[in-house]
């Protein structure tokens, strides 16, 4: 059994288009919320978390099709990726692999597809529709720039999506099937179609009348909902062994995931479903409940989501569960779906190796019934972190869970890409 270690990460997102400025805006609180009427189907003007981000400055190293939206983040979070991590690509690399998550795949290439036939009346779709919105063309689009000639996974599974993607690349290298593995997440449905279809599953957050910006309030007792958002992270992962003999900078042990269904309800969380993935993820890690410094939740703002995800918490923890810093960045950064596991992620591990804890956003009254350290509005530095760990539970009743592992200190790095 092979320990994997995080020599790389790479990040676009509607508050940093890399780690550093994903974690730094997560630290204070800045949030990528705001009004999009130019997105609007009716007198209500929809909340998004939109990337600065210019899809067409994407040049993949084989133009054979446009990349949709999701595909160009893809391909800029792993650049800087494999730029972080030092990994030099020859071209064969049968013992690296691409595991990638997405939810809805290519919302944009599809609606505008549609839009063609049906309001422009226009059969004539571009001969590359099906290779470019296809769910799998992030991973093939990654490995086609890169020579990667290992597996090639798409994990499909709502908002666990790249959460599930990460973890099953863990095992891929833990028992030695490859020793490298590009894995991440991305997501970019703010369409038109896509917003109405959220809207009327009534899981959107509706704006504050002061600030649109704080719209989203995980854990409040005024939290209605979550903003959608769009973006993508990857990581890079190696077996302990690779990342030493390259001589690696090393973020983090990747030691956990925990995967569960509910097997309940197609949209309405469980504890009893997301208690089982985070105790088998602790297991799978040999981490013990008090040795876990800090939980980035998957805190939705739903009013059920947070209480469940409060009491599957309250369930593992226990006693020590008042001691455990637990936030939800999705105030700032908005739901990315697909991607969020894969950020959500990034930032937990951030957490550990700097030692500092975001907080969660726009918690201005407390819920009373959800009694834990939830980090209100202010970061928290100087903090001795040995294990973190990152919800993601999604429609359909599946939670995946990750748990990080501080390395020893010869092998940590000391900046951030």
């Amino acid at each position: 059994m092979h320990r994997v270690v995080i020599t790389g990460m790479g990040t676009i997102t509607a508050i940093g288009n890399s780690p550093a400025a994903l974690f730094e805006s997560a630290l204070v609180a800045r949030s990528g919320v705001r009004l999009a009427p130019e997105l609007a189907v009716s007198a209500a003007i929809p909340l998004v978390a939109s990337a600065a981000f210019d899809a067409a400055a994407v040049v993949p190293r084989q133009r054979g099709a446009p990349l949709d939206r999701a595909t160009a983040m893809a391909l800029a979070a792993v650049r800087q990726a494999i730029g972080d991590s030092g990994i030099r690509f020859d071209g064969q690399s049968p013992d690296t692999g691409i595991y990638w998550g997405t939810g809805m795949g290519a919302a944009n290439t599809l609606e505008d597809s549609y839009r063609g036939i049906f309001q422009d009346n226009n059969w004539r779709l571009r001969p590359t529709s099906i290779i470019t919105a296809m769910n799998n063309a992030p991973a093939a689009v990654i490995s086609l720039e890169y020579g990667i000639t290992g597996p090639s996974i798409t994990y499909s599974v709502a908002c666990a999506s790249s959460s599930v993607a990460i973890g099953e690349a863990m095992r891929a290298i833990r028992h030695g099937a490859i020793d490298c593995a590009i894995v991440g997440g991305s997501e970019a449905m703010l369409t038109r179609g896509m917003l109405s279809a959220w809207s009327a599953l009534r899981a959107l957050a509706t704006p504050d009348p002061i600030d649109a910006a704080c719209s989203c309030k995980p854990f409040a007792a005024d939290r209605c909902g979550f903003v959608i958002g769009e973006g993508a992270a990857a990581l890079v992962l190696e077996s302990f062994e690779r990342a030493q003999e390259r001589g690696a900078g090393v973020y983090a042990e990747l030691a956990g995931f925990g995967l569960s269904s509910d097997a309940a309800h197609i949209a309405d969380p469980s504890a009893e479903g997301q208690t089982r993935a985070i105790a088998a993820a602790l297991q799978d890690a040999s981490v013990r409940p008090e040795d876990v410094g800090y939980i980035n939740a998957h805190g939705t703002a739903t009013v059920l989501g947070d209480r469940i995800e409060t009491e599957s918490i309250r369930r593992i923890f226990g006693e020590v569960s008042p001691r455990v810093a637990v936030s939800s960045t999705k105030g700032v950064h908005g739901h990315v779906m697909g991607a969020t596991g894969a950020i959500e992620f990034t930032i937990a591990v951030l957490a550990l190796h700097h030692g500092s804890v975001p907080p969660t956003a726009h918690l201005r009254r407390t819920d009373p019934s959800l009694d834990l350290d939830l980090v209100p509005n202010a970061a928290r530095h100087g903090v001795a972190l040995e294990a973190v760990v990152s919800n993601s539970f999604a429609f359909g009743g599946s939670n995946a869970v990750l748990v990080a592992r501080r390395i020893a200190e010869p092998q940590r790095r000391s900046t951030v890409a």
